[in-house]
């Protein structure tokens, strides 16, 4: 099975625009995948379904092809798990709680655990209630990596980790993928996912707004350059090259170029004939294209409010169009209703000539009879005055 865990049109709304919105996309065996986002953006309410701690209001969730809810106790037999919120049961230290899931999950040999508390530096002989939140943290790492199993769940594991053992854990985390494991890793930090990850996907107000590949982020076709110029008249010289700028700051003589892999000798060449104050490589890195994105996102939904409030402010300039507009309307819709009313009455008077005389000429005796009897009885008021 390629697809291990696959989430489709995932949805939990708890009001207020709160929760998860129509989430699709799947976990490949294999594949270490990422999910960033702020606190809040439903990072974690996705991965307590994926878990089958919540039960989807809309949508399913499958992990190696079962229910991720109706099939909960057998799918935790293949998943191990760090929450993001660590409580440990009621045991004396670390080392009694690690031999209570060692003997949970059969296993007889803790040479692979000690090896994770050596390389976390984990003191396991601490109180549980009375460890700090990087020492829990190390805790539920061991825990969860020493029972070796196919998928790793993990939210936000590296929280409460100084950066030396941030880093001592992606080693860590790297060893697991070489060995094949599937990995879900949820952070608020892109440099971490950016180091381990395949895919990358960002959420944002409880939606995917975008699932970067990594291979296309580091192979991207093209570069960009910082380059600033000591003086005025070198800095238009070059402005008047054929190179794409992204950004221009005259004000400090600068800009940024975006240039293909294939032309960045040729662009060497070129400004080994400028005086430059600085040259610099701008790297473009899974924190800079998710910014990109949100930027993007943050715009639409701008221009969406204004939208709204201006529909709900009902402002003159609106009435005003919209009177013009249902005038217009009505105008329009009665021109033609004349229009054709004239042009039936135009072919009847053709297509019945005689019948269209005769009517007329009653008509007008009608009316000759009507102003008869008209004035016969104005005259007789005025008799009878």
């Amino acid at each position: 099975m390629d697809e291990l865990i696959k989430v489709e049109h995932l949805t939990k709304d708890y009001g207020d625009g709160r929760g998860i919105f129509d989430l699709n996309f799947v976990v490949k065996k294999g594949e270490t995948f990422g999910f960033v986002g702020t606190n809040g953006s439903g990072k974690t309410t996705t991965i307590r379904h994926i878990m089958g701690f919540l039960k989807p209001q809309e949508g399913q969730v499958s992990v190696m092809g079962l229910d991720a809810w109706k099939d909960s106790c057998e799918i935790k037999k293949y998943v191990e798990y760090v929450p993001g919120e660590i409580a440990f049961p009621d045991l004396r230290d670390g080392t009694t709680f690690l031999k209570n899931q060692a003997e949970l999950l059969k296993i007889t040999d803790m040479t692979y655990a000690n090896y994770l508390c050596e390389k976390l530096q984990l003191d396991t002989s601490a109180n549980l209630k009375r460890m700090s939140k990087g020492m829990k943290q190390k805790t539920a790492i061991v825990a969860a990596f020493m029972s070796d199993k196919d998928i790793l769940i993990l939210d936000e594991p590296s929280t409460g980790l100084d950066p030396l053992m941030r880093e001592i854990f992606l080693e860590l985390l790297e060893e697991e993928k070489k060995k094949g494991k599937t990995i879900l890793m949820s952070s608020q930090m892109f440099d971490e996912l950016e180091q381990v990850c395949d895919r990358v996907a960002l959420i944002f107000n409880g939606k995917i707004i975008d699932i970067a590949d990594m291979k296309i982020l580091n192979n991207l076709p093209y570069r960009e350059y910082k380059v600033e110029f000591k003086t005025r008249e070198e800095y238009l010289k070059f402005k008047k090259l054929k190179f794409e700028i992204v950004r221009d700051q005259e004000k400090y003589n600068q800009v940024t170029i975006k240039i293909e892999k294939t032309k960045i000798n040729r662009m060497f060449e070129i400004l080994k004939n400028y005086d430059l104050k600085f040259m610099s490589e701008v790297k473009y890195n899974l924190e800079k294209h998710f910014k990109m994105i949100l930027q993007k996102e943050d715009e639409l939904l701008q221009e969406k409010k204004r939208i709204e409030k201006l529909a709900k402010d009902h402002t003159p300039v609106i009435k005003n169009t919209l009177v013009r507009r249902i005038i217009s309307k009505k105008t329009q819709e009665q021109k033609k209703e004349q229009k054709k009313l004239h042009l039936e009455l135009k072919n009847e008077k053709f297509f019945n000539k005689d019948e269209y005389k005769f009517h007329k000429k009653e008509d007008k005796k009608q009316d000759h009879e009507n102003k008869r009897q008209q004035k016969i009885k104005e005259k007789k008021e005025k008799e009878g005055k």
